[in-house]
């Protein structure tokens, strides 16, 4: 998987969570723990699922204290059992609990995240439809956020507004209809000279069949289509264009949804409705 931390967006959001916590410095650590005190501890599970974060830890535990070791022992993607334990770290035993927040809260969150794509993942076993993330993350944390789902066997939809065009309900209604939002998306992108992908959402099947009179997409998506209706879009689609599911699937109905042949589902909950891993320091 790719190394987050060239990427310098998540580099300021580990500052950015330093700054919120630690503030002008951890004083009950400063308080109660000698200055050359050293010490280990551990990170252990206390839930299971699949573990996604990791590779933020060493830099997030160095950032504080340079002099840290840190081993770890599972890796991203691994699934890992209650009582599992994830990674050790050594050295100033006040600098460990200076940083033992914010590893934990990014490893829980990612972790969280990671651990619902797989079920997603698994629920679609044996068909080929593919589970899609959405805008629809943490802000400042969708890089991260994405990274985990990936993490857990799903894909990504576009990262942002920027890397493909995707013309809603809203985008047509505002342009005077599909036909409109389709000519007028091209001939953007040819002035601009940008080379993006382009979906559009449908609503109906009637608004299926005026794309495919028109042409010039490379996925349709299926909003709040019933599975039946969803069924009957996909073969209307034909092949012609991918095609993308949305709107109120969940992990009960998404087999259901899935069994109509659609190339891909959408699900915001990937990254909006998750739980966090229950993750603990402790020292040994």
């Amino acid at each position: 998987m790719e190394n987050l931390l060239k990427n310098a967006l998540v580099k300021q959001l580990i500052d950015i969570a330093f700054a919120e916590d630690i503030g002008e410095g951890d004083h009950t650590s400063l308080a109660t723990i000698n200055e050359d005190e050293k010490g280990k501890s551990i990170i252990v599970a206390k839930d299971n699922g699949i573990i996604a974060g990791l590779n933020l830890v060493e830099y997030i535990f160095k950032k504080v204290d340079p002099s840290l070791d840190v081993k770890l022992i599972k890796t991203d993607g691994d699934e890992i059992a209650y009582g599992d334990v994830v990674l050790e770290v050594s050295g100033s035993s006040r600098s460990m609990l200076t940083a033992e927040r914010t590893v934990l809260n990014f490893v829980q969150r990612l972790s969280g995240v990671a651990s619902l794509t797989a079920k997603y993942v698994a629920e679609l076993s044996g068909l080929h439809t593919q589970i899609l993330d959405t805008r629809k993350t943490t802000p400042g944390m969708r890089l991260l956020e994405k990274y985990a789902v990936k993490i857990g066997g799903g894909c990504n939809h576009r990262i942002g507004l920027y890397d493909m065009i995707l013309i809603k309900d809203n985008h047509v209604d505002f342009a005077g209809g599909i036909a409109n939002a389709i000519t007028r998306t091209q001939k953007y992108l040819m002035e601009h000279n940008l080379k993006l992908n382009i979906e559009i959402e449908t609503r109906s099947i009637d608004e299926v069949k005026q794309i495919l009179a028109i042409g010039g997409v490379h996925r349709i998506m299926l909003d709040n289509f019933s599975p039946e209706l969803l069924r009957e879009a996909v073969k209307l689609i034909d092949g012609r264009f991918e095609t993308e599911a949305s709107g109120g699937i969940t992990l009960q109905t998404l087999r259901s949804y899935a069994e109509s042949g659609v190339d891909f589902i959408s699900s915001g909950a990937l990254t909006h409705s998750v739980n966090a891993m229950d993750l603990s320091m402790r020292a040994i």
